[in-house]
């Protein structure tokens, strides 16, 4: 694994001729020291088809906070320089894989596609219309896909998850919540879907 600073982290991204894994940590924080061998182990595995890097977040404060890092262990999957997604916390080798995986075969943004014109089907069914703003649905669909990696369902992303699964399933997207909010607000609390 190669060791990113704020120095070089632009030029090493930008640069890359595969894509990046970066793993955002630091040495007093217990999860990331747990998720290290398994990073570590997973970069021998897919050496040939993916550049494994890691960012002390004490040492490189100023990349951390461009990116938005609150929360670690945070690891962003970079291709051709651009985000395409990632998890937080410490998860088991399986499931990172699997996203590895869907990484690499341009998973993220077929999955992207798809669940668009999924949704725009059920809104047009229902009375209404995907938001017209490309940025907000392509937004709310990645974290909707990013909360399925982690959690498991598409768990709409402008509510909380309470961990408790009979309580949270209200809040699978499209949630219980978002029909109402259509007709009295012209969108629902998340802008995905809106009036015609």
């Amino acid at each position: 694994m190669i060791n990113l600073t704020d120095e070089n982290f632009d030029k090493e991204i930008s640069n890359a001729q595969k894509p990046v894994l970066v793993d955002f940590w630091a040495v007093w924080c217990g999860p990331c020291s747990f998720l290290a061998p398994v990073l570590e182990k997973l970069s021998e595995e897919y050496k040939e088809k993916i550049i494994f890097a890691k960012v002390n977040i004490d040492d490189s404060p100023v990349i951390s906070q461009k990116l938005g890092i609150d929360r670690i262990p945070n690891v962003v999957f970079f291709k051709d320089g651009k985000v395409l997604g990632g998890f937080v916390g410490a998860q088991p080798e399986e499931a990172i894989k699997k996203l590895l995986e869907g990484f690499l075969k341009g998973g993220d943004d077929g999955d992207s596609s798809k669940l668009i014109r999924e949704y725009e089907e059920y809104a047009l069914k229902n009375g209404f219309k995907l938001n017209p703003d490309k940025k907000i649905v392509e937004g709310v669909v990645k974290s909707l896909l990013d909360r399925e990696n982690k959690f498991g369902e598409k768990y709409c992303p402008c509510r909380r998850i309470t961990g408790n699964r009979e309580e949270d399933k209200k809040i699978v997207c499209p949630c219980i919540y978002h029909k109402e909010e259509v007709e009295k607000d012209g969108f629902c609390f998340c802008r995905l879907f809106v009036k015609i």
